[in-house]
C-alpha cells in the first residue's frame, strides 16, 4: 500500500517498471558480451576460441604454454608441408619479386601449413600479437584447441612457470622456410619455426625440420633440446651463406680468413642456424658461422636467434647491432651468427661485408 495521501498512478508505474527492465538488459547484455568474447564467440576475424583464460583477458601468459604450444604449431604445420610435397602438387605461384629480383613463391605447402600454425596459437592465445609470413584469409579461420598438456621434455627443463605481461609479447611464425627449395625438392633445407619476443627480445625459439621430424626447441633463461657442439674454427671457419649470395660473401671471407675458408651455400635460415649446433640429423651440414649479407624478414631469423642466446650464442646485423623483433618484419644491416666465439671480434674482422650488406 502507498503511503497515506499519495496516490501511486498506473502509468508512473508502468513507465517505472520499463526503465527498469531497460537497466537490467543492458547490464546483463554487457555481461554475456564479456562472456562471450572470453571464448571467441565474435570479434575479429582471427581471434580465435577457447584458450587459457589469463591469457584471454590480456593479463599474462606463461612463456613454457607458449613453448609447448609453439613446438606442436611447428609440428603441425610440418605436417601440411610434407604432405602437400609428397602429393607434388603444390600450386606454385609467385607473390612478386624479391629486392634481389628473384620469384617470391608461395605453394599450397606455406598456405596450409600457416594456417594450422596460426590458429593453433591465436586459439590458445588470442590476446598476443602473431606476425606471419603469409596473409591469413578470414574465410579460412579454424578453431584448433589445444589439450593444454606440456611435454614432458619441457617440464624436465622449465619446472615452473614464466608469466609475462600479454601486451609484451609477439609471436613470429614462418610456416615454410626455404620455399625456393621446397619448389626443386631439396627438402633438407625446409623447417617451419616459430619464435616468441617479449618486448622486442628474442625469448622462444622453435625450428622443425618436417622431413626428417626433428625439433630443436629452446628458452632463453629456461632450457633447451638442443646444444652447442664442443669445438668451433674461428681461424678458417666454415661459414654457411644463402644458396643464392654465396660468391658475395665468399669473396670478402676468404680475404678475411684466408684461402682454407670454406663457404657452404644453403638455402633457409632455420637450417642454416642449426648447422651451427650439436644436430641429430644425417642430412645437416656443420658450419661455425652464419653470414648473410641482404634484407632478411624477421620471421625467418626469430626463431634462430632465439635458440642461439638460449645456448650463449649471438645473432646481430654485421655491424654487430642487436636485433629488435618489433616493428617493421625485416632487417637492413645483414646478419651475423656465432657460439662459442668472439662475436664482437668477428664484428670487427667484416667491416667490408657490413657495407656490401646495406647494397
Amino acid at each position: 500500500m502507498a503511503p497515506m495521501g499519495i496516490r501511486l498512478s498506473p502509468l508512473g508505474v508502468a513507465v517505472f517498471c520499463l526503465l527498469g527492465l531497460g537497466v537490467l538488459y543492458h547490464l546483463y547484455s554487457g555481461f554475456l558480451a564479456g562472456r562471450f568474447s572470453l571464448f571467441g564467440l565474435g570479434g575479429e576475424p582471427g581471434g580465435g576460441a577457447a584458450g587459457p583464460v589469463a591469457s584471454a583477458d590480456g593479463g599474462t601468459v606463461d612463456l613454457r604454454e607458449m613453448l609447448a604450444v609453439s613446438v606442436l604449431a611447428a609440428v603441425r604445420g610440418g605436417e601440411e608441408v610434407r604432405r602437400v610435397r609428397e602429393s607434388n602438387v603444390l600450386h606454385e605461384k609467385s607473390k612478386g619479386k624479391t629486392r634481389e629480383g628473384a620469384d617470391d613463391k608461395m605453394t599450397s605447402g606455406d598456405v596450409l601449413s600457416n594456417r594450422k600454425m596460426f590458429y593453433l596459437l591465436k586459439t590458445a592465445f588470442p590476446s598476443v600479437q602473431i606476425n606471419t609470413e603469409e596473409h591469413v584469409d578470414a574465410s579460412d579461420q579454424e578453431v584448433i584447441l589445444w589439450d593444454r598438456k606440456i611435454p614432458e621434455d619441457i617440464l624436465k627443463e622449465i619446472a615452473t612457470p614464466q608469466e609475462v605481461p600479454a601486451e609484451s609479447v609477439t609471436v613470429w611464425i614462418d610456416p615454410l622456410d626455404a620455399t625456393q627449395e621446397y619448389t626443386e625438392d631439396l627438402r633438407k633445407y625446409v623447417t617451419t619455426m616459430v619464435c616468441v619476443a617479449v618486448n622486442g627480445k628474442p625469448v622462444l625459439g622453435v625450428i622443425h625440420k618436417p622431413f626428417s621430424e626433428y625439433t630443436a626447441w629452446a628458452m632463453v633463461d629456461g632450457g633447451s633440446n638442443v646444444k652447442a657442439r664442443t669445438s668451433y674454427n674461428e681461424k678458417t671457419p666454415r661459414i654457411v651463406v644463402s644458396r643464392s649470395h654465396s660468391g658475395m660473401v665468399k669473396q670478402v671471407a676468404l680475404q678475411t680468413f684466408g684461402n682454407q675458408t670454406t663457404i657452404i651455400p644453403a638455402g633457409g635460415a632455420g637450417y642454416k642456424v642449426l648447422a651451427l649446433l650439436d644436430v641429430p640429423d644425417k642430412s645437416q651440414e656443420k658450419a661455425d658461422l652464419y653470414i648473410h649479407v641482404t634484407y632478411i624478414k624477421k620471421w625467418d631469423i626469430c626463431a634462430g636467434n632465439a635458440i642461439l642466446k638460449a645456448l650463449g650464442g649471438h645473432m646481430t646485423t654485421l655491424s654487430g647491432e642487436e636485433i629488435s623483433y618489433t616493428g617493421s618484419d625485416g632487417i637492413e644491416g645483414g646478419l651475423l651468427a656465432s657460439i662459442r666465439m668472439n662475436h664482437q671480434a668477428l664484428v670487427r674482422k667484416l667491416p667490408d661485408l657490413e657495407k656490401t650488406g646495406h647494397k
